[in-house]
């Protein structure tokens, strides 16, 4: 009887001193983290946007398959959801389109991709021009392309 009683004086919870040392140290921890995570979504937005691009490229790939050439600059990334009526106009075009949502995305700041047919790096190209939405520049601004 004894041990009982003994066991249950050993088993106590945290006092409140316990409590506010580790609420302390996930304080620090989380101001020193959390700075570095809000930088990534400039990061995560041009990985998007690579991906994006490369569903893209691969929905152009299929048509050319089915109609024989790429959609041409004028019949824009909008021929592969609806069958184009201007230009050369494909001999065979899937229905239901290309691109599994039915609708060309926009680029993750909210922006048209640009596609061009010719291209002038390859057969066509497909560019993003970043969170400034202007060609060129750097680190955040910089250009996500299928040429790169």
């Amino acid at each position: 009887m004894n041990t009982k009683i003994l066991l249950i004086k050993n088993n106590r919870g945290f006092t409140l001193i316990e409590l506010m040392v580790v609420i302390v140290i996930l304080g620090i921890l989380a101001g020193l983290i959390v700075p570095r995570i809000m930088s990534r979504p400039e990061e995560a937005r041009q990985a998007k946007a690579r991906i994006q691009i490369e569903s893209l490229e691969t929905a152009l790939k299929l048509y050319k398959l089915d109609s024989g050439s790429y959609p041409s600059t004028e019949q824009g990334l909008q021929a592969l959801v609806e069958a184009p009526e201007v230009g050369n106009l494909p001999v065979k075009w899937r229905e239901g389109g290309y691109l599994e949502k039915g609708k060309v995305p926009k680029d993750p700041w909210n922006n048209e991709y640009i596609y061009l047919c010719p291209g002038t790096h390859d057969d066509f190209d497909l560019i993003s021009y970043g969170a400034d939405g202007e060609p060129s520049g750097e680190e955040k601004d910089r250009d996500i392309t299928n040429y790169d």
